[in-house]
């Protein structure tokens, strides 16, 4: 019989959020360069850092290309927060190896924020918060969208197909 060689990681990155927050970009687990720099989506090849400054007409620096990770952080940090966006991450790298996921309790963000949108960036997140996290839409009247994944392992999406998806995301900012 073959065992599986599943590690267990827990999520070590906390939400990005505020009380002004109007809109939750959820994804699933960190990827092993994120986890290690400290933040989402910093693995030089996922294009969510392209994509979201893209719809709002702003630039940032490129995520690990430069030795001061911090500033980079601070910097996207930042950005969710100046857009009234949150980010943060269902426990669950590659999404179709999650197993035994865990997800986050959600209840502080949602009562504590003026979230009323949550957008999914991939189809697995969708999935994840199906199986898990319905209660919430109702209990925060929350509308929720899957939009496709930024990880380059979704090559049929370009950056520009990506960008004109990710625009309705813009429309919830304020």
């Amino acid at each position: 019989m073959k065992s599986s060689s599943y590690t267990v990681v827990k999520h070590p990155l906390e939400p990005v959020w505020s009380p002004e927050s109007t809109v939750l970009l959820l994804g699933t687990m960190p990827s092993p360069a994120s986890r290690e720099i400290g933040f989402y989506y910093m693995h030089p090849q996922n294009r969510f850092w392209q994509v979201l400054p893209a719809i709002f007409g702003a630039t940032l620096s490129l995520p690990n290309n430069s030795p001061d990770t911090t500033s980079a952080i601070a910097e996207r940090k930042d950005f969710i927060l100046r857009h009234n966006l949150a980010r943060c991450q269902i426990e669950g790298a590659s999404d179709s190896s999650i197993k035994q996921e865990i997800p986050n309790d959600f209840t502080k963000i949602f009562s504590n924020s003026k979230i009323c949108r949550v957008f999914f960036t991939g189809k697995t997140a969708a999935a994840l918060w199906k199986k898990h996290c319905t209660s919430y839409e109702k209990q925060f009247g929350l509308t929720c969208t899957c939009l496709p994944s930024t990880s380059p392992a979704n090559a049929r999406f370009t950056m520009e197909k990506l960008i004109e998806e990710y625009k309705i995301v813009r429309d919830f900012e304020k």
